[in-house]
């Protein structure tokens, strides 16, 4: 989550719109705007401030209402797709009255989607942009995926299909809006929305021009396939559990072991795969408390930190790094949640194979053998739902651009994954060709998207502290497509309020392999003391 109001927002955002738009038809006229597969349910011009999200959005999604408040004139597409008889997809597509900057920006989801992110839609028509977003063809919680049972065209929809439908009508609306097609096209979002972006790259390679993909879901079925296996750790055995209240214990030990391996001691680890943590030393030597383990207790947190394997000792996924145990989205969110099974993953991962693999609502994930899930999983939707194709060269060839980012942190999807995937592209490609339209940032303290001890804000919203291409990555994306520009260095930044004087701390991220190494003096928690350095 942000760090900054929605008032500041706007301020920002200001400087980046033009005034002027070509002629096209009104708003109220694309109503009768004809399109495949597609029929336009509204369009209106929203006057400024008069926009309100639907009472069914939640709150965290809706964000501040006096955000929509401040919102400029904009005209707003509501179209249902329906690709297939049983695809149902809800797409929104906001355009500014005055002052489009000539730019289409996609919107993508987080988990299982359901819902449309209007925050992110106001934000993009605040800058200049027109945007489009999409429920990806059902409504309901992210965490739920009931509507899956028994709809295998929904699940396409959801895995690939809804997002190239959303971009198609997008950009043929604005062409009719405003009399020309946008001459750049940017598609950015996190985590499942990470995976969108990706199946973007990989399987529409004309639909975007510039992507930025955040700790990406891509290698979807083996990270379900890890929920469950980290579930089946911490449950099957009640006493593996180890209770939330364990977790600031933990994360001070492997801080107090690893912290001062980089030369600085802030409570981050700058690359947590050089911290060779061992669990066994947290083991009660009297009797239990929240200042030690126990012996199941050790040996769940080392296969935690192991990661999933099959039987025959074969990694499924990477497993947790040390370092991203605590805080607000560490690992009693994700992993240990209040109780037994009551993590985000579990459910993610219960929703994934009862209600998409095995189509049974009373699935029972104890019962479950871990080398025949992921071999079910594989074959019905590894081809659907992984974005792991390494060939980038259609993407590539039409001079797309693909910036990818995952905080070391991150305690839903292991940020190994993501370097997995980007050593396969330079491996498939050639780092030369890869270079020339790739790059990864890895971000030290960043848990999943966004918060953490580390500097979390760094454009990968849409916004930052300074809204120029050396602070924010969205902004160093859009330069690389239209001036040609790859970004070696993004200053991320932790704040403690609003605008930039109110930076905690800076520190750059670094093109991957490369990283941010002290200098050896000046202050820790400004970004000048640091230089990219090979690791």
């Amino acid at each position: 989550m942000n760090r900054f109001t929605m008032v500041a927002l706007l301020a920002v955002s200001s400087a980046l719109v033009p005034s002027a738009r070509a002629a096209g038809q009104s708003c109220e006229q694309l109503a009768q705007l004809a399109l495949p597969n597609t029929k336009i349910a509204s369009a209106h011009t929203v006057a400024p401030g008069a926009f309100a999200p639907p009472a069914s959005i939640p709150p965290w999604l809706a964000g501040d209402p006096a955000f929509y408040k401040r919102l400029p004139a904009f005209c707003r597409i509501t179209a249902d797709a329906k690709p297939s008889a049983d695809s149902d997809i809800k797409i929104e597509v906001w355009m500014p009255a005055s002052g489009w900057n000539g730019k289409f920006r996609g919107q993508g989801n987080g988990g299982f989607a359901g819902e449309i992110d209007y925050r992110a839609l106001g934000l993009a028509v605040a800058q200049g942009y027109a945007s489009a977003a999409t429920d990806t063809g059902h409504a309901a919680e992210g965490t739920n995926a009931t509507w899956a049972l028994g709809h295998p065209e929904k699940i396409i929809d959801f895995a690939y299909r809804a997002i190239h439908e959303m971009t198609v009508v997008g950009k043929a609306t604005v062409k009719a809006f405003y009399g020309d097609a946008p001459q750049h096209a940017y598609f950015a979002n996190c985590s499942n929305g990470g995976r969108q972006a990706l199946m973007e790259a990989q399987r529409y390679p004309e639909d975007y021009d510039g992507i930025l993909a955040g700790a990406p879901a891509n290698y979807w079925t083996h990270l379900l396939a890890s929920a469950l296996y980290d579930a089946q750790t911490t449950t099957l055995d009640p006493a593996s559990y180890i209770p939330t209240s364990k977790i600031p214990m933990i994360a001070k030990a492997v801080n107090a072991a690893c912290d001062g391996k980089d030369g600085v001691t802030d409570g981050i680890l700058n690359d947590p795969r050089q911290c060779h943590f061992d669990a066994a030393i947290l083991l009660c030597q009297a009797a239990d408390s929240n200042t030690c383990l126990t012996k199941p207790q050790v040996t769940a947190l080392e296969k935690l930190y192991e990661g999933a394997h099959d039987s025959g000792k074969k990694e499924i996924f990477p497993g947790f790094l040390p370092g991203g145990e605590d805080g607000g989205g560490g690992w009693p969110l994700w992993i240990t949640g209040t109780g037994p099974g009551k993590g985000l993953l579990f459910a993610f991962g219960q929703g994934f194979f009862s209600d998409m693999v095995y189509d049974q609502a009373d699935w029972d994930y104890k019962k479950a053998n871990l080398d025949e899930a992921v071999a079910a999983a594989d074959k019905k939707f590894a081809g659907v739902l992984n974005a792991t194709e390494s060939n980038l060269k259609p993407f590539s060839s039409r001079g797309g651009k693909l910036i990818i980012y995952h905080g070391w942190n991150d305690a839903a999807i292991s940020a190994l994954n993501t370097i997995n995937y980007y050593e396969s592209v330079e491996s498939k490609m050639g780092k030369q060709d890869a270079d020339s339209f790739l790059r990864l940032f890895m971000v030290p303290g960043l848990q999943h998207c966004g918060g953490g001890p580390g500097p979390d804000v760094f454009g990968q919203m849409g916004f930052s502290s300074a809204n120029d291409p050396q602070h924010n990555m969205y902004l160093a994306l859009e330069q690389w497509v239209e001036k040609g520009t790859a970004p070696t260095t993004v200053i991320a930044t932790k704040q403690s309020g609003e605008g930039a004087e109110a930076a905690k701390m800076t520190r750059p991220l670094c093109a991957y392999p490369r990283v941010a190494k002290y200098k050896g003096t000046g202050d820790t928690n400004d970004a000048a003391s640091f230089v990219c350095a090979a690791p």
